[in-house]
């Protein structure tokens, strides 16, 4: 069985998404299905098959998670330290056309979410800065062409 490498707070996220569509969304859509029903003829019904729509996402994503969180392999990252890029560092990067900084943080492919600047373990740029340290540089191929980041900082909190 592959394990998938998670932080404590991505599984957390994960096992309270699985809690939430089980308790909520599932009695939630099996509702709506049974109201929608009751309207009559449902070959012509929009909301019926909006709600067996809703349904089937909510199944899908039931079954993806029960899938998931068994096979996650929780490092603590707390116990991490050093300079070298590995695994929950958080990793601040200068980019070299721009001059703009960023910072990551490196997590499981099933965490990872750009809007709060956590990128998946097995995303270019954290392939490319894996074992990396202050002040290396890497290039990253990107579809606009190969980008050049200098590793200003790596933390584990």
């Amino acid at each position: 069985m592959q394990k998938f490498p998670m932080t404590a707070e991505g599984l957390a996220r994960l096992e309270e998404e699985l809690k939430h569509l089980r308790s909520q969304e599932r009695p939630a859509v099996i509702r709506a299905i049974a109201e929608a029903r009751a309207h009559g003829d449902l070959s012509e019904n929009a909301e019926y098959h909006a709600a067996r729509e809703r349904q089937s996402f909510i199944e899908g994503r039931i079954a993806e998670l029960e899938t998931i969180i068994p096979s996650s392999e929780v490092i603590d990252i707390a116990k991490l330290s050093g300079n070298q890029v590995r695994f929950g560092a958080k990793v601040t990067v200068l980019d070299e056309e721009t001059e703009q900084e960023k910072t990551y943080r490196i997590v499981g492919q099933y965490e990872a979410d750009m809007k709060d600047g956590s990128i998946s373990i097995s995303s270019p740029l954290a392939k490319a800065l894996i074992g990396k340290k202050v002040g290396d540089s890497v290039e990253v191929p990107a579809p606009g062409g190969a980008r050049a980041y200098e590793i200003t900082a790596v933390a584990f909190r």
